[in-house]
């Protein structure tokens, strides 16, 4: 049983998921040997990600490797309604639609795990989140799971070091093939796809503020500059904002930087990075998009406060927030993750090796038990993954000889 906002939206989600399916050798790869062996066969996989076309590839896989598999969004303005009710023909169990408001978010998260999940995968902690609170005592029956994004991990990270996490977690996000891919190529890409699609506005010779320069933020800045940018950084780490200068950025506070941007984009993980005091310095016409997993690095209720009135934008995410000196202030997707609520989220290429490395960390998971705990991603299954991409794309590469085997093995 699914709880979608239009059936009949199939049809046009199908058309989405055949053009992923073949940009995603990783994934294919996989289907051949999950459909042949049914590693996930009387596993329950409860997920929680950005339902799209690429999500409903990976959530596809796993069914098909003989997983009952039941699947939420992780943000309320990221769902698909059209994939979503694809992926529910399939025989999957889908709970979410595009919009859902916060009753209908946890209700969604909440039917997810009715199902009693033996596996999880998750992102920005939204399952563990609840599986540590209000649904504590299905935690009893997870084996394990993987989570996607920094966001997550931090979480995880704080569960673990005070001895509260239930069952073991592997760190997706911080393997080579996820972060040096997913959040620098597919971060930097995919905001300036939704930021551009939903504004119409020329990057090439504006201003821009990056807020954060962990590896999504200087994928975010680094796209910029190849659009024609002038790049402003800020940072609270010293080593990050030295090498945002080595990499040719201006370094600054916000405070500063506040009256310089035409666009700032925030990828900090944190809290309240745009604040009331800074809206204020800013021109007229600035935009403000939100690269981060949640939707509190730009202070949305602050600026709302501050405002006269809100008028509309030229879309449904876009937002202006007209401030008593006169100036307006325009806020995307309400101050959600950008290159999702308002675009399509990452590149096929880029999401493959992410899902493949979901994938696999939960076939590990089965085969090695673990105790409760955070994992990094095993190396063989990073190492995999990146042989597979070169595969599909024709490329080979230099191997060790025996001699230079012993050589880098000797002390």
């Amino acid at each position: 049983m699914s709880t979608l906002r239009n059936p009949d939206l199939a049809p046009l989600g199908h058309d989405k998921m055949n053009w992923v399916r073949r940009k995603m050798p990783v994934l294919n790869a996989l289907r051949e040997r999950y459909i042949r062996e049914l590693p996930f066969k009387d596993q329950k996989i409860a997920i929680s990600l950005h339902l799209e076309a690429k999500t409903a590839i990976l959530a596809e896989l796993l069914h098909r490797g003989g997983a009952d598999v039941s699947i939420t969004s992780s943000n309320p303005l990221s769902t698909q309604d059209d994939v979503a009710a694809a992926l529910a023909s399939q025989g999957v169990s889908v709970h979410a639609f595009r919009g859902a408001n916060e009753k209908e978010f946890d209700s969604f998260h909440q039917q997810v795990l009715d199902m009693g999940p033996t596996l999880i995968i998750d992102d920005g902690g939204e399952l563990t989140d609840r599986l540590h609170t209000s649904r504590r005592k299905l935690a009893a029956n997870v084996k394990g799971g993987a989570e996607e994004t920094t966001t997550g991990v931090i979480r995880l990270r704080a569960l673990a070091a005070q001895g509260q996490l239930l069952y073991p977690m592997i760190a997706v996000n911080d393997a080579d093939m996820k972060h040096l891919f997913d959040n620098q190529y597919g971060t930097g890409q995919s905001t300036w796809d939704g930021i551009m699609r939903t504004t119409n506005l020329l990057i090439a010779g504006s201003t821009v503020v990056v807020a954060g320069y962990g590896w999504c933020g200087r994928g975010v800045a680094d796209r910029a500059r190849g659009l024609g940018a002038r790049v402003i950084v800020t940072e609270v780490n010293p080593i990050r904002a030295n090498e945002a200068l080595m990499d040719g950025h201006e370094v600054m506070t916000m405070d500063e930087a506040a009256s310089y941007g035409e666009f700032f984009v925030t990828v900090t993980g944190n809290r309240d990075v745009i604040r009331p005091e800074h809206f204020a310095k800013m021109k007229d016409g600035a935009v403000l998009a939100n690269a981060g997993h949640f939707d509190v690095e730009v202070d949305v209720r602050g600026l709302r406060a501050l405002a006269t009135e809100v008028i509309p934008g030229r879309n449904d995410n876009v937002q202006g927030f007209v401030l008593p000196s006169g100036q307006v202030l325009w806020l995307l997707a309400e101050g959600r993750l950008v290159n999702l609520a308002a675009g399509d989220g990452h590149p096929i290429e880029i999401m493959d090796l992410t899902f493949g490395l979901q994938a696999l960390s939960l076939e590990y998971l089965l085969k090695h038990p673990l105790q409760p705990g955070l994992y990094p991603v095993d190396s063989a299954v990073d190492q995999w993954v990146a042989e597979i991409r070169l595969k599909a794309l024709g490329i080979t590469i230099d191997k060790l000889t025996a001699d230079q085997e012993r050589y880098l093995a000797s002390w």
